[in-house]
């Protein structure tokens, strides 16, 4: 199994404020949406509840045509149409458990999940956003040069649906 995180960070690893993205870059949301699709992502319960009301109504939805694990401390924590663990042990069982070799999972967040399991992950897709957010809460860890080594950047420049430069860079463990 390969284990990656896809995050979107600013220019001092800001990721989010108040538990919400910083920016709008439609880019990086088709970007998510190529990336992810067909596979399955995990993220904190927070983050899940970021995503918006589902359809019975309460906070959090699914993301559609991915499989979608939550980690929570949480115990009666349940949401249709996901999986939920409730430690890393029990991720781990279940990834072990679920998924082949070659198949790939992605992290989607938020901040402490992404804390929690980037020694865990294999690979990075970072979207670097050129922009500083002075107000932010949440932030990405560093990203170490002496761990993780750039295998691909696609650079795409501000335009008129995108209010910021952003780089789309692909990491691997050293």
């Amino acid at each position: 199994m390969i284990l990656s995180i896809i995050a979107a960070i600013a220019n001092n690893n800001e990721i989010g404020m108040k538990n919400e993205l910083l920016w709008d870059l439609p880019i990086d949301m088709k970007h998510f949406r190529e990336t992810t699709t067909s596979h399955p992502v995990i993220m904190g319960q927070k983050t899940f509840e970021s995503l918006g009301v589902g359809p019975d109504g309460t906070q959090g939805k699914t993301l559609p045509n991915r499989r979608n694990i939550i980690i929570t401390l949480n115990k009666d924590f349940k949401k249709e149409d996901t999986e939920v663990v409730n430690s890393l042990d029990e991720l781990d069982r279940l990834l072990e458990s679920t998924m082949g070799d070659n198949e790939e999972a992605f992290i989607i967040g938020g901040g402490q999940i992404y804390k929690l399991l980037i020694s865990k992950a294999d690979k990075l897709y970072i979207t670097h956003v050129n922009a500083d957010f002075p107000d932010a809460d949440t932030f990405f860890p560093t990203i170490d040069s002496d761990e993780w080594e750039k295998m691909s950047e696609d650079k795409h420049e501000k335009d008129d649906k995108n209010i910021y430069d952003c780089n789309f860079v692909v990491y691997e463990r050293r």
